[in-house]
């Protein structure tokens, strides 16, 4: 496995480089029969994987099954083409589900794919920006929140198939479709529930005895024959399935279930608005769209590369997160015009393209054209999969996203500041949506990470012990200590302290060894504590100061407008402060004591 890692791991990558990286580089370090066998193989196994999935994920954002095929089949080919990860596998996933449900209700197709188009436009700016490994300043928290949320919102909205719900309305808002669902309790079928679970205890327990054969491939078709039969001997039996509850226009013709065709090239803003009405595209349209575009844009781009740093940890391999980002953004943009929904990593199915022997972006590739055979072949019989048995499926997918075991340890060993942004996360995008809870979320870690750094920045006078003095402090020198990034979350804090010393000496060290860095903030900062010095004819010595601080301080000029001085270190320093307070006529050091 040594040689499927990329040669130029750390360096970056020329843009013009950027599309196809991990193909580029799987064909520069050759590729024989047996990798294309391993791929092939393996991408097969994905593809059957997906299939289910693919169906499931688009019920659950409200629009037909094969619109989740379309996007597997067009989005996972052409991210995998242009892609810097070598084993990642694109297509629909479970968390897109509570932003792109709300868009669908309220613009309808139309919207739904614009919004799509417009965040892989967003995404191929945010690799054009090198902004890829930016995703990993994220906190922990935030994300465990949100996902965590997403999850919950998630198995929520799978209650209303697991149960056969009949619902008078179907609202945008979490809490008003709980509302709502809890309001129509008495349409619940007893079938569906059976049927429900019945197939979720396959998913859950097959693995368990082996993990040779998917588990989805299993249950669902089980799940189906055991419907098929039920309905053949009682009379009352009744489920709702695809063919049922999906009926698509082609030619004319009315068809049940998922056309036996492969996606074929449409406008995405002719298609239907929402309530199936024309859909008139305009500027405010546009606008409105534009927030859910970004929710598209930064939850593909977080699910897309954390899904790529779990495939490089199982596969050994280094993708480029910004060739990622103009990928998942170029199938993004692609995907629209096929009738596809916005796309993103996926990491289940990822894993799964790993474990099953892939090598390259070709596994990838071979799992959309798994799935588009599918649809050609089998469309008619993927009609008789029963409703409740796709929400089953999310039903466990919401549930493996969660990590609900995680999550609880979290809350229960995590500092407190972490849990409230964890809390704080998730309670948002549950109740909101995952942009507010994300945006709070980041806010209140930020806000937090400033207070930490301001309670680890300080300046305080140096014992006369201090292990860098090289020896006794001369009489009229005082000695400060300053250690910690000096920004504009701790700079006013720690350079108060020096105020004290304003009239009171002739010399200040300024020991800045442990300063790292140092942002305007801090500049002002120092700027304002050095000024009263000044006015008192104070000198100040400012030691051992590091590269970042130092070239920030010549560029602001506080040299030559505070009359500081720069020293190496602190023997020097002490020296220069002693030269000065000798240079100082007595009758001046009598006036400044009275």
């Amino acid at each position: 496995m040594a040689r499927t890692r990329y040669k130029a791991v750390g360096k970056t990558i020329p843009l013009k480089e950027l599309p196809a990286a991990a193909l580029r580089a799987v064909i520069r370090e050759g590729y024989s029969r047996t990798d294309l066998k391993s791929d092939v193989l393996a991408g097969v196994v994905v593809g059957i994987v997906a299939l289910p999935l693919a169906m499931a994920l688009a019920i659950g954002v409200g629009v037909a099954p094969q619109f989740g095929l379309y996007t597997a089949i067009v989005a996972g080919f052409s991210v995998a083409a242009l892609g810097g990860s070598r084993t990642q596998v694109t297509g629909p996933t479970a968390a897109f589900i509570v932003i792109l449900a709300p868009i669908y209700a309220r613009y309808g197709m139309a919207g739904l794919l614009l919004s799509g188009l417009m965040g892989g436009a967003m995404l191929v700016a945010m690799g054009l920006f090198r902004l890829g490994r930016l995703i990993q300043f994220i906190p922990h928290p935030v994300t465990t929140g949100f996902t965590g949320g997403i999850a919950t919102v998630i198995a929520t909205l799978q209650l209303k198939d697991l149960l056969g719900l009949s619902l008078p309305r179907n609202p945008e808002h979490y809490v008003e479709r709980v509302v709502v669902m809890f309001q129509a309790r008495g349409t619940a079928s007893p079938w569906e529930l059976l049927v429900g679970l019945l197939t979720l205890g396959v998913l859950v327990f097959l693995p368990r005895l082996t993990r040779r054969v998917p588990a989805p491939l299993v249950a669902l078709p089980f799940a189906a024959i055991v419907a098929g039969v039920l309905h053949r001997l009682i009379p009352s039996f009744h489920v709702a399935t695809i063919a049922s509850r999906f009926h698509t226009s082609v030619g004319g013709r009315v068809l049940d279930g998922i056309p036996q065709l492969p996606p074929l090239p449409l406008l995405p803003w002719l298609t239907p608005g929402p309530g199936g009405a024309p859909f008139r595209l305009g500027f405010e349209d546009l606008r409105a769209l534009a927030s859910g575009a970004f929710a598209v844009a930064m939850l593909g781009a977080i699910e897309s590369l954390l899904s790529a740093v779990v495939a490089d940890g199982m596969a050994r391999t280094k993708h480029d997160p910004d060739a990622e980002l103009i990928s998942l953004g170029i199938g993004n943009l692609i995907v629209p015009f096929f009738g596809g929904i916005p796309a993103t990593g996926a990491i289940a199915r990822t894993a799964t393209n790993i474990k099953a022997g892939a090598r390259s972006p070709i596994a990838a590739m071979t799992h959309a054209v798994t799935v588009l055979a599918a649809v050609l072949a089998l469309a008619p019989l993927l009609g008789y999969l029963p409703m409740a048995s796709l929400a089953a499926l999310l039903l466990l997918v919401a549930w493996n996203m969660s990590e609900a075991k995680h999550f609880i340890h979290t809350v229960r060993v995590a500092p407190k500041s972490d849990v409230a942004v964890l809390l704080t996360c998730f309670g948002l995008t549950v109740g909101f949506d995952m942009v507010v809870g994300v945006s709070v979320g980041m806010v209140l870690a930020a806000f937090l990470f400033m207070r930490r750094m301001a309670e680890v920045t300080h300046a305080r006078l140096a014992d006369p012990d201090h292990p860098d003095l090289p020896g006794p402090i001369p009489p009229g020198v005082v000695v400060y200590e300053i250690s910690g990034p000096l920004f504009f979350g701790a700079a006013q804090k720690a350079m108060a302290a020096l105020e004290i010393t304003a009239g009171e000496t002739k010399a200040v060290v300024l020991l800045m060894d442990e300063v790292h860095a140092m942002d305007a903030t801090g500049l002002v900062a120092l700027e304002s504590a050095l000024e009263p010095l000044r006015k008192h004819k104070c000198v100040v010595i400012l030691c051992g100061v590091r590269s970042q601080p130092s070239a920030l301080l010549r560029k602001a000029r506080l040299i030559e407008t505070t009359g500081a001085i720069l020293c190496p270190n602190v023997r020097e320093a002490l020296a220069i402060a002693s030269r000065h307070i000798a240079s100082i006529p007595s009758s001046v050091g009598a006036v400044s004591r009275e």
